[in-house]
């Protein structure tokens, strides 16, 4: 079967929405594909088996996959769950789960997924030339990409994505879950120095958060009661050549 491609809502006015971004260094973007492009994107998230659940100690990542999951004991899960969150009071810590998409042009053709056809759709040109004109970062060249799925509990703490030759312009999330409630949590939080919230931008679907690196930020925990997963594909868009 033929895949179609995706495509950006030609509704969208890049130049009005530059000025937008200019004002706060972040920007909230409704409707940017299809409905039926997004509709796509999210099938296909929510009906994969390849999600891994992420956590880190210190600089450590730790990577489960859905049997390593299955394989824990209602004991071994919330002894982790309880280190998890004892680390998340002071320190940087995260729960969530992610699929990977390489950065190299090639293994992303090489990858027969709804997913990495979006990850190849966002290092277009066309959406290379919207997102350079929106950000007014006229060397991005490629966007990186990763699916992440929150469920209850999963949370993301403060930090800023500024890491040494990355080249980082700017962050986006863009999300695909339909009908995401403020209260379910999983709100983009946007810190201020005296750790007050400045911003913060409910994951409506088809929506296109993007944000300039460095800035700190969290994504609040979700609640126990959301119905759903709070479904994104997220990344950053950044300058220099992307690897073959």
């Amino acid at each position: 079967m033929t895949l179609k491609p995706f495509r950006l809502n030609p509704g969208l006015n890049a130049e009005m929405l530059a000025k937008r971004y200019r004002e706060r260094r972040r920007l909230h973007i409704p409707n940017v594909l299809h409905t039926e492009d997004a509709e796509c994107l999210y099938r296909s998230l929510r009906a994969s088996n390849d999600w891994k659940l992420v956590i880190n100690q210190g600089d450590k990542l730790f990577e489960l996959d859905r049997a390593a999951q299955a394989a824990l004991s209602r004991e071994q899960r919330t002894a982790l769950d309880h280190a998890i969150y004892k680390s998340a009071r002071t320190d940087f810590q995260y729960q969530y789960e992610t699929i990977r998409v390489p950065d190299g042009r090639l293994e992303r053709q090489s990858q027969d997924s709804v997913l990495s056809r979006f990850a190849q759709f966002l290092s277009s040109d066309p959406a290379i030339y919207f997102l350079k004109t929106v950000t007014g970062e006229r060397d991005i060249s490629f966007a990186d990409a990763q699916a992440t799925a929150y469920g209850p509990g999963h949370f993301l703490t403060r930090h800023d994505d500024a890491v040494e030759g990355k080249s980082r312009r700017a962050a986006y999330v863009f999300n695909v879950t339909p009908a995401w409630r403020a209260e379910w949590g999983g709100l983009l939080l946007f810190h201020g120095s005296d750790q007050q919230v400045e911003e913060g931008f409910s994951p409506a679907f088809n929506a296109l958060n993007i944000f300039s690196v460095p800035q700190p930020h969290s994504v609040s925990s979700v609640a126990p009661f959301a119905p759903n997963r709070r479904y994104s594909v997220t990344g950053w868009l950044r300058a220099g050549t992307q690897p073959e």
